[in-house]
Parts: C-alpha cells; sequence; structure tokens
C-alpha cells in the first residue's frame, strides 16, 4: 500500500516530491503534491477534456480549506508564492496519506480532531468529487473552502480566464469566463456558496522553475464556500465542467471502490493457476494501468472491414494517455504499452477497440504518432510505431484468439506492407538491396529516441536502425502466422522475412560482440551501445542467434541497467550524460543520451528470461519498482530516471509503458513459476 506519516507530509521538500493523480477515462484529470500546494501549471482538482481525450482545459485548480476547531483556525491547504512565502502552510497538519485503491487520502489532525479528505473522479465524466469527513471531533467543525479557478489549455501559457462571471446555480455557482470557453459548475454539498471575483497572482511553481519553463501562474478565487461538519459526518464538494451535473451523486464514491475492485478482480481471475501470490504493488499498478485507458473517436471517413466510417463525435474507439500530466496519446506508445495494460491485467476487451480505432487512422501505411492536443490533423512522423501495431495484434491475437479482429485488419496490415514495400514518408522502405527497413531525413526524427533542440535532432539514427529492423522481421513473421490463420497468401511474406533475417547479420559487430545501433547512415554504421538491440532478442522471433542473444544481454546488463530501467546510452559513451535536468534544452540533448527509461525493463526482462531461464533472478530485476511507487507519481512508475546514481525520477509522473512493461514482465515471470503454462 502506498502510504507516508508525518516524516514525508510534514516535510514541504519532500511532501511536493510525491504527486497524486486521478483520472476519468476521457482524457481529464486532476493531479497535485502531497503537501497540496501547487508546483506545475499542470496542477489542478478538475483539468477537463473537451475533446476526449485532447483539448484538456484547467478548471478547477484548488480549494483552500480551513477548519476552526475549539477556537482555534486550521489551515489545511499549502500555497507557495513567487515572494518565498508559504502560506498558508496546511501540510504541517497532515497526518498521513494513503492512497485507498485508486483514491488519494488525507488525515489532518487539528488539536484531537481529526479529519479525512478524498479526491476521485466520475468515470466518462469531466467531474470531480472531494469528500471531507470529520473521524474524530468533540464538537462541530466550521469548514471553510476557497475555490481558486481558471479556465486555460493546461499547458501554463502565462494566461489566466479574467474576467471571470460567478452567478449563483442550483445551490452552488456557475463560472463563466470569457469567450467560448465551457462553464464550471461547483457545489459544497449542504454548504452556503458566496460568490466572489478576485485575481490571485504569483503562485510559485518550483518544479517549473527546474525544468525552465514559466514557473509563475495567476488563479481567480472565484467562490468561498461554507458548512458546518459534524463529528462522524461526511461532507461532498463536486466541480464539473459544463452545465450537465448540479446535484452531488451519493453513490459516486460507491462506483469509484467498485470499479477498483472490478479491475482487481479481472487481473487476479486472468493469472496462471499455481503462480506464487503478487506483491502489494503490483496491484496497484493494475489499478494505475486503467488511468491511461481513454475514450477515443474513430476519424471519419475510413474504418476497417470497409465498413462506413465513423465521425469524430459519435463512435465508439479507445486509445491510450502516454503519459501524465503533459503527454496525449501517441501510436508508438499505445501499442508498447497496451499488452501490459489491457492483456496482463485481465483487460483483454479494451485492447480490440484501441487496435480498430488505430486503424482507422493509418495513412499511407502508417500509424500516427501523436494526436496533438490543440489540432485535429494526427502527426505521423514515427518508423516503429506501425511495426509496433504488428506486435500489439498479435498479443492480442494470442491472448483472445479473436479471429474476426484479425480478419477485419488484416487488410490494414497488407496495406502497410506494401506502402512499406514501394515507400511512404520521410524516405521509409525496404531497401530492395538487403530486404531491411531504412529510413530517416534530416530534421525529423522518426524512432522512440525522438529528442529535438530546435531544429537539431539528437539521436537522428538515419538508416537502418537495429530495432526497426527486428520489429520488421517480426511484423513479416506474423504476417505469415496471420495470413495462415485465415486462409491468405503467406509466401510473399515468409519469402520477405527470410531475406530480412539473412540480412541481419550485418548487425553483428563482431569486434564489440554486440549489435551496431544503426546500418547504412551517413556517417556508416553506428557503434555506439544503446539498449535498441534488446529487441532483437526479447521479440518472439529472435532474428540472432542463442549464443549472440546471450551477448547481447550480458552488454546490456554491464553498462546499461539500473534499478529503474535501462540508460539509453552506455556511460563509456563520449555523449553520455548522467543528468535529465534543466530547461528544456538541455534536457531533450540528455534525454536519450543516457537516462534511464524505466519502460526498457520489461523487454530486458523477457531477454534475460529467454536467455538464462531464471525467474527467480529476472524477478528481483523489477522489485525496485516496488519501491518507486511511494517516491513520485504515487502508486504509479515515472517515465524516466538520471543515468546516474541515485537515478532520480524525472519527466511525467505517470508514464503508460513504464506501468505496462512491467505489469507484462510480472505476467511473463507469473508464467513461469506456474505449474501449468511456461514460456516458450
Amino acid at each position: 500500500m502506498v502510504g507516508m506519516g508525518r516524516e514525508i507530509c510534514g516535510d514541504l521538500g519532500i511532501a511536493e516530491e510525491r504527486e497524486w493523480l486521478v483520472t476519468n477515462g476521457i482524457g481529464g484529470y486532476g493531479s497535485g503534491t502531497v503537501a497540496g500546494s501547487l508546483t506545475r501549471g499542470y496542477h489542478g482538482l478538475l483539468v477537463a477534456a473537451l475533446r476526449p481525450p485532447v483539448d484538456r482545459r484547467l478548471m478547477l485548480v484548488k480549494l483552500d480549506e480551513t477548519v476552526t476547531y475549539g477556537g482555534a483556525a486550521w489551515d489545511l491547504a499549502t500555497n507557495r508564492w513567487a515572494s518565498g512565502a508559504v502560506a498558508p502552510s496546511g501540510f504541517v497538519n497532515i497526518e498521513h496519506f494513503a492512497l485507498d485503491g485508486s483514491i488519494p487520502c488525507w488525515r489532518y489532525a487539528c488539536a484531537d480532531a481529526l479529519l479525512e479528505k478524498r479526491i476521485w473522479m466520475e468515470h466518462g465524466q469531466n467531474t470531480t468529487y472531494i469528500a471531507y469527513t470529520a473521524l474524530r471531533a468533540r464538537e462541530p467543525l466550521r469548514f471553510t473552502a476557497r475555490a481558486i479557478a481558471n479556465n486555460r489549455v493546461f499547458h501554463n501559457t502565462g494566461t489566466v480566464a479574467w474576467p471571470a462571471g460567478v452567478s449563483a446555480a442550483s445551490g452552488g455557482v456557475r463560472v463563466v469566463t470569457a469567450g467560448d470557453a465551457l462553464p464550471l459548475f461547483l457545489k459544497l454539498e449542504g454548504g452556503a456558496a458566496t460568490p466572489a471575483t478576485e485575481l490571485y497572482r504569483g503562485f510559485a511553481l518550483p518544479s517549473e522553475t527546474a525544468r525552465g519553463l514559466l514557473d509563475r501562474d495567476d488563479h481567480i478565487h472565484v467562490a468561498t464556500f461554507e458548512t458546518t461538519l459534524l463529528p462522524g459526518e461526511t461532507v461532498v464538494f463536486l466541480a464539473a465542467a459544463g452545465d450537465g451535473t448540479t446535484a452531488v451523486d451519493p453513490e459516486a464514491l460507491a462506483r469509484r471502490r467498485a470499479r477498483d475492485r472490478a479491475l482487481l478482480a479481472a487481473w487476479s481471475g486472468a493469472r496462471p493457476s499455481g503462480a506464487a501470490a503478487a506483491p502489494e504493488w503490483i496491484s496497484q499498478l493494475v489499478l494505475a494501468a486503467d488511468q491511461f485507458v481513454v475514450d477515443r473517436a474513430q476519424s471519419p471517413g475510413k474504418s476497417p472491414g470497409g465498413s462506413p466510417g465513423k465521425s469524430p463525435g459519435g463512435s465508439p474507439g479507445k486509445s491510450i494517455i502516454a503519459g501524465y500530466p503533459w503527454f496525449e496519446d501517441w501510436g508508438r506508445d499505445t501499442m508498447i504499452s497496451l499488452p501490459g495494460l489491457a492483456l496482463s491485467t485481465g483487460q483483454a476487451s479494451i485492447a480490440a477497440p484501441i487496435l480498430r480505432t488505430f486503424a482507422a487512422f493509418v495513412d499511407q501505411g502508417m500509424l500516427p504518432n501523436r494526436f496533438p492536443d490543440a489540432a485535429t490533423v494526427p502527426e505521423y512522423n514515427t518508423m516503429d510505431a506501425t511495426l509496433w501495431y504488428f506486435q500489439a495484434i498479435r498479443a492480442c491475437h494470442e491472448a483472445t484468439g479473436d479471429d474476426g479482429l484479425l480478419r477485419d485488419l488484416f487488410p490494414v496490415l497488407r496495406d502497410i506492407v506494401d506502402w512499406h514495400i514501394k515507400g511512404t514518408r520521410y524516405g521509409i522502405q525496404v531497401d530492395p538491396g538487403d530486404g531491411l527497413l531504412r529510413g530517416g531525413q534530416e530534421g525529423v526524427q522518426l524512432t522512440w529516441m525522438d529528442a529535438k533542440v530546435g531544429d537539431r535532432v539528437i539521436t537522428p539514427r538515419i538508416g537502418k536502425p537495429v530495432e526497426i529492423n527486428a520489429l520488421w522481421y517480426n511484423a513479416l513473421r506474423a504476417m505469415v502466422a496471420f495470413a495462415a490463420r485465415l486462409g491468405e497468401p503467406a509466401e510473399p511474406y515468409q519469402g520477405m522475412a527470410a531475406r530480412a533475417l539473412a540480412s541481419f547479420e550485418r548487425f553483428w559487430n563482431a569486434a564489440a560482440d554486440y549489435c551496431y545501433d544503426v546500418l547504412d547512415g551517413p556517417s556508416g554504421a553506428e557503434a555506439a551501445l544503446r539498449p535498441n538491440q534488446l529487441f532483437a532478442v526479447s521479440l518472439p522471433e529472435s532474428p540472432l542467434s542463442p549464443e549472440r542473444q546471450r551477448a547481447v544481454v550480458d552488454a546490456c546488463a554491464r553498462a546499461l541497467l539500473t534499478s529503474y530501467g535501462l540508460r539509453s546510452l552506455a556511460p563509456s559513451e563520449p555523449a553520455y550524460q548522467g543528468v535529465c535536468f534543466g530547461d528544456q534544452e538541455r534536457r531533450d540533448a540528455a534525454y536519450h543520451q543516457g537516462t534511464v527509461w524505466a519502460w526498457l525493463i520489461g523487454p530486458f526482462i523477457e531477454a534475460h528470461l529467454r536467455v538464462y531461464r531464471d525467474p527467480d533472478a529476472a524477478r528481483r530485476l523489477l522489485a525496485p519498482m516496488g519501491d518507486h511507487i511511494n517516491a513520485a507519481g504515487l502508486g504509479s512508475i515515472s517515465e524516466i530516471f538520471d543515468g546516474d546514481a541515485p537515478f532520480v525520477p524525472r519527466g511525467c509522473i505517470a508514464q503508460a509503458w513504464s506501468v505496462g512493461e512491467a505489469l507484462r514482465a510480472f505476467t511473463l515471470l507469473d508464467q513461469a513459476a506456474s505449474p501449468v503454462k511456461a514460456p516458450a
């Protein structure tokens, strides 16, 4: 269980490093620090997704609560100000913080009174609930909360939705800002609301200072809410985007808890019989996995299987948010994380809708790289997302045996292969000389190592990257199996796969005893030690001999493995940077030059298990993640870590492929421990 007492909660600097997250399944979220202070421009109690799962707006920023009890006022809220002041400083009254399932829960000690606070979101709605319970008190508590709001894009642009119009509505207040912004409805159950329009200037955001981003913010005090809280009583505050919700639903908390129970039951039911008991932190990751799965409508004009296209406003579809708090849904991240987030958790039913949704967006044989928040047209600058699509479909079919899905998607996959043969965007094409896949052009990043500083791509990897060709070979082998399953011609794919396999020999760097990272680039072969070669071992069809598989695993273990994933570059390489810190230029320059990526622990464990067949040793590689879920994004796994010890977590506090690959790795280990099923 994720939990901590005053030793963390009472230290502002430490409590601000630990962040909570709640989500609503349509791209909206709430997030903040254990201390209650804002440290990022992305923090807020209600960040609504207006075009699910994107177009996110920061609406209810925070509540500044005070309790009057025993003749004294006790602050629950904490604010940092640009002046350097910390006022109020309610963090000193936090006795305990924990995650109750997916629900953040605080206990505040106010003399001998004990007040509990919980936050959750309604699934499928841009609605946040905050519940306050007087667990212990000798007399009634007078509760006051100042609602601090905004209505801006969730990226901190230095703007504030001012002026605000605040009016009484349905026992609460309705907040309207200039332009076409969605209204915000706020209500304290059984409480009185007094409208206000007061601009609060100069919230300090220390996490943004560290990242070289805009580190000041202004928000609006829109209303003050008051009520009397009797001993043992609970009152609920509601924040909703739009005019649809005007009442507190007394069943909302029960629904949230029931969803948590159902998620855990599905996961438990999917585990192999006889497997060893899972550590508690794995069950916490199962709940975290659900936070990334979101609704997304299919695109108009096109859908798999020849059926009519779907309108963006009404069709059912699914996707995966790459990371909170700032990422949208990315094709690459979705396909890599899907097996862990859906199949390993017993949620196989969401895999097919995700795969069908992305099929509708395939264009010129390419899967979208990302769906920008502010645009309706997806971006297609990716060489690997499309190839990961084949692996996600293969994993889904192996888990479900859904031939209907395979039959619907096979024409899309066939078209993808055809486009890669004749050539598509950015020079992506099969080389007719050796059957390997090449791609890239100046100024564009196409693989997962995708950082840029201005117009300069840090790791361009133009040519034939090793993991791209491991994926290409596996995609062709998957097509052979898919065609055979569906009674389609498999011979063309067999021939291409055999040729790619024979040419993969070129990747072997005999002098170093591991693979080149890129072949046939502008400067020839790139020999830097990177983790990309692991996929030539971990993917279902390895193009390497068993001896070379072991050599790759050993090389990565010696130079790249850390407690929280693998470095993106060996420390011995001249370009290595061990700390990913500072402004965006410094961070992007280090992003793939030594920074540790948590998601890579999945392929490393899979490769290690394949080579050494030692589940106990592989299980110990995953164990440090159980400590990490208490340290940054609580109950989840960060995007990246410094390459140098102590491996400070950086980037997003909750990353889909970090969580997904940890769960997938645990599932592999679970299967290896089961007398019923062992890894192939």
